[in-house]
């Protein structure tokens, strides 16, 4: 019996004790890789990653949270592996133009920033991630607080014809990868 994370009551759905464990293994296998082999897992894969739901499962909070800590940990060892063999210069270029990239979406007009659902559909309301656009906009510009977490956790109301969320998400992705960038 596994007890790598706190397991919930058996009545209660959490994350499938087998895909957490088996990801935690792949992880091991690809953070302790020797510099010169090609890394098939990275920050950006460890974000996105899901896992079935099962009864008395992984409590989500606690693998989570170990989630978060495992994506700053490769997103700071790529980081290394770029300084090491291309330097800081060039690993603080390629930041700066993401983040430029970033802002640059982000001057758009509100209600403009990104493309709409139809009309249908429900999508993220614009005054929400509008809203939330100008935080981002303080910290890449202004240097006002914002942290990696509020960016991760951060919730829109839906509205028909709202913005695309994947395109929201994929922004709202690209400012992680900046932030752990520069962290």
């Amino acid at each position: 019996m596994s007890t790598t994370f706190p397991r919930i009551r058996k009545s209660k759905l959490g994350y499938n004790v087998d895909q957490v464990e088996d990801f935690l293994e792949e992880a091991r296998r690809a953070y302790t890789a020797a510099v010169d082999q090609p890394n098939v897992l990275g920050a950006d894969n460890i974000r996105i990653m899901a896992f079935a739901m099962q009864k008395g499962g992984y409590s989500t909070t606690h693998v989570d949270a170990a989630l978060e800590r495992l994506e700053e940990a490769f997103a700071s060892r790529e980081r290394e592996r770029v300084v090491a063999s291309e330097g800081d210069a060039a690993w603080y270029a390629k930041a700066r133009s993401s983040a430029q990239t970033i802002l640059d979406r982000l001057a758009r007009e509100d209600g403009h920033k990104f493309s709409r659902v139809g009309p249908f559909t429900s999508g993220y309301h614009p005054v929400d991630v509008d809203a939330f656009a100008e935080r981002m906009v303080g910290y890449f510009q202004h240097g006002k607080t914002l942290s990696v977490e509020h960016v991760r956790t951060v919730v829109f109301r839906t509205v028909k014809r709202g913005y695309n969320e994947q395109q929201v998400d994929l922004l709202l992705d690209s400012v992680i990868d900046v932030m752990l960038a520069v962290k």
